[in-house]
């Protein structure tokens, strides 16, 4: 959960490295710390801080060094510090890492009867010392493969040496590395908008791949050793994208960027003229659709309320039986897989390590595994048998807010795909399904126009110490992230439950001081929903309504009401999603939080 960056090229290697990090500081932000040649031989700054504080321990001098290494950390294995901070260094050899060593204690206490002093308290160490060991007596990219061979965990790492200078060795397992390429420059990072604003030509590298950059070029090694090629992907992302585009914050900028989003994701899904999902979209032919028995869907946080919802729309749209299961806990209850089963993953960046286990957990069991993902190349989409990409775009900061709707909206098409070729809806029933989808993105626009409404309400409720998050249906998922965001950005704690589950405890917590957020949708549901909202006034509760519409006028009573467009219940979720959004952002922003880069969480969590 850390952001890695390397620069080897033609100068400027400091600047670069810095830019890139700063584009990389969603991934950690407690300390960073950078290496590059200068004067003959590697310096190394390192400070506990954020970006800013390392650029300015660096001075205003020469910064066109050739070779660069920089590091953002969020702490696994030592408390945020100077000395805990990468890059750490053994007498030969400097590194950087992404990732937990797992057997790092057993390496430690042998290369400690070696005679190698520690000075920090991280796993990261043990690496550096390692790769010298080996350094002493065998060339610098051999030394590195010779190293890793002892090493159990996830990592992804940069490794310079002081015996071969003007050389980076790159190396991964479990944890994402991408080289980019321009002429007479190479970049390899943890994310692409770390160098996106020098080259769009990347290749990402696969599990085992060791990558060694010099001034004779470009070297990849896969795990057995042998030289091999990787397929250069060209990236259509602009450089503004990791811009905040003239917003407060990339969450801010994240939301309203929604509309263009959720464009990008339908874009190509839709058979216009027959008004269908096409399937190719999703890897899925009718054959494949056919022998679906039973779906099991595995993702973690943000992706795991999808997720839920996706369980709702594909159960009530195709008919199927959906297990949802929180990603981390999947492969170690020996769950029940049988033939017939579809696998689904759902993760935002490809790489969540936990997502990623029980993808492969699955697929070792004989599933047919599909991720959706919104990383080209990612590796939950190199592994999968199918790959839905949801087009999104770069999310920057921290909570997600496009990529959960892109989620969702991505879902929406799965289940209607497998209804329509299932039987179970028609060409008309098809076409109803998706004539509202294709309005949705104007709709998520008129509700971002409103954001002034939900600033007002922020106002009223930022100094709660509390909040209930309520919903009936597909909107209990959707009460779960409401609940996620606000905890997330604003530190206040916040709970999401069904609201018929409300007199079974949660109601206990009500009085004037805990508001309690309701979701309604109109029908059976809705109408027990007020009921709950009824249970809540009476308890002198304040009750914050999000609703499609107000049946009987009766909502007028509550404290405060925000009424969304009305589209079909499904696609409700997309509409409810955008206005919690902004409710947790103005909350955080009043109270004061770093909305984009919170206490304690990193974007990526590629270590279990």
């Amino acid at each position: 959960m850390c952001g890695i960056i390397g620069y080897l090229g033609k100068g400027k290697g400091v600047e670069i490295a810095l830019e890139g990090l700063r584009h990389l500081e969603y991934r950690g932000y407690d300390s960073a710390g950078i290496s590059f040649l200068s004067d003959g031989d590697y310096t190394v700054r390192r400070c506990q801080g954020k970006i800013r504080d390392l650029e300015a321990m660096i001075n205003d001098g020469d910064l066109s060094s050739p070779v660069a290494v920089g590091h953002t950390r969020w702490a696994t294995h030592g408390v945020p510090s100077e000395y805990n901070s990468h890059p750490h260094s053994s007498d030969s050899v400097i590194l950087v890492h992404n990732g937990i060593i797992e057997n790092y204690r057993e390496l430690k206490d042998e290369l400690e009867g070696d005679g190698y002093v520690f000075r920090s308290e991280t796993d990261t160490e043990v690496l550096a010392h390692l790769v010298d060991r080996e350094h002493r007596r065998m060339p610098f990219a051999e030394a590195v493969a010779a190293a890793f061979k002892r090493v159990h965990g996830a990592y992804a790492c940069l490794i310079l040496s002081r015996r071969e200078k003007g050389r980076i060795v790159g190396i991964r397992k479990d944890s994402p590395l991408v080289v980019g390429m321009a002429e007479g420059e190479y970049f390899i990072a943890s994310d692409i908008p770390a160098f996106i604003a020098y080259t769009r030509d990347v290749i990402f590298l696969e599990d085992g791949d060791m990558v060694v950059v010099d001034e004779r070029g470009l070297r990849i090694l896969n795990a057995g050793g042998r030289e091999v090629s990787r397929e250069v992907h060209q990236i259509t992302w602009s450089p503004s994208v990791a811009d905040k585009g003239g917003y407060r914050h990339y969450m801010l900028k994240e939301i309203h960027e929604q509309p263009r989003a959720l464009s990008d994701t339908l874009r190509g899904r839709i058979l216009q003229g027959v008004m269908k999902i096409n399937g190719e979209e999703f890897g899925l032919s009718r054959r494949d659709i056919e022998v679906i028995s039973r779906i099991v869907i595995a993702a973690c946080g943000t992706s795991f309320h999808a997720a839920l919802a996706g369980k709702y729309m594909i159960e009530g749209i195709a008919r199927i039986p959906v297990e949802v299961d929180h990603a981390s806990e999947f492969r170690y209850r020996n769950p029940l897989l049988q033939e017939g089963t579809l696998f689904i993953s759902i993760t935002q960046s490809g790489e969540t390590a936990d997502t990623l286990a029980a993808q492969r957990e699955a697929k070792a069991r004989g599933l047919r595994t599909m991720t959706i993902c919104n990383v080209l190349g990612a590796t939950s989409a190199r592994e999968a048998d199918a790959v839905f990409y949801t087009h999104s775009g770069p999310e920057l900061g921290v909570a997600s807010t496009k990529a959960f709707t892109s989620q969702l909206v991505s879902l929406y098409m799965l289940a209607v795909l497998l209804g329509q070729e299932r039987g179970l809806l028609d060409d008309a029933g098809a076409g109803r399904m998706i004539e509202p989808l294709m309005k949705l993105p104007e709709q998520v626009e008129t509700v971002c126009k409103r954001e002034d409404e939900i600033k007002a309400m922020a106002k009223e409720y930022f100094r709660a110490r509390d909040f209930l998050f309520l919903g009936r249906g597909l909107l209990y998922p959707i009460a779960l992230e409401g609940a996620l965001k606000l905890k997330e950005i604003s530190y206040i704690h916040a709970e999401g439950y069904p609201a018929g589950e409300m007199k079974h405890g949660p109601i206990a917590l009500i009085d004037e001081d805990v508001p309690s957020v309701f979701l309604v949708q109109p029908g059976l549901l809705g109408k027990k929903v007020l009921s709950n909202i009824e249970e809540i006034r009476a308890r002198k509760g304040r009750a914050i309504v999000l609703t499609s519409a107000d049946e009987d006028g009766r909502l007028g009573e509550v404290d405060s009401l925000f009424v969304i467009p009305g589209t079909n219940a499904c696609l409700e979720t997309v509409l409810m999603s955008v206005p919690l959004q902004l409710l947790a952002y103005h909350i955080g922003v009043l109270r004061g939080c770093d909305v984009d880069q919170p206490r304690n969480l990193a974007k990526s969590v590629t270590v279990e």
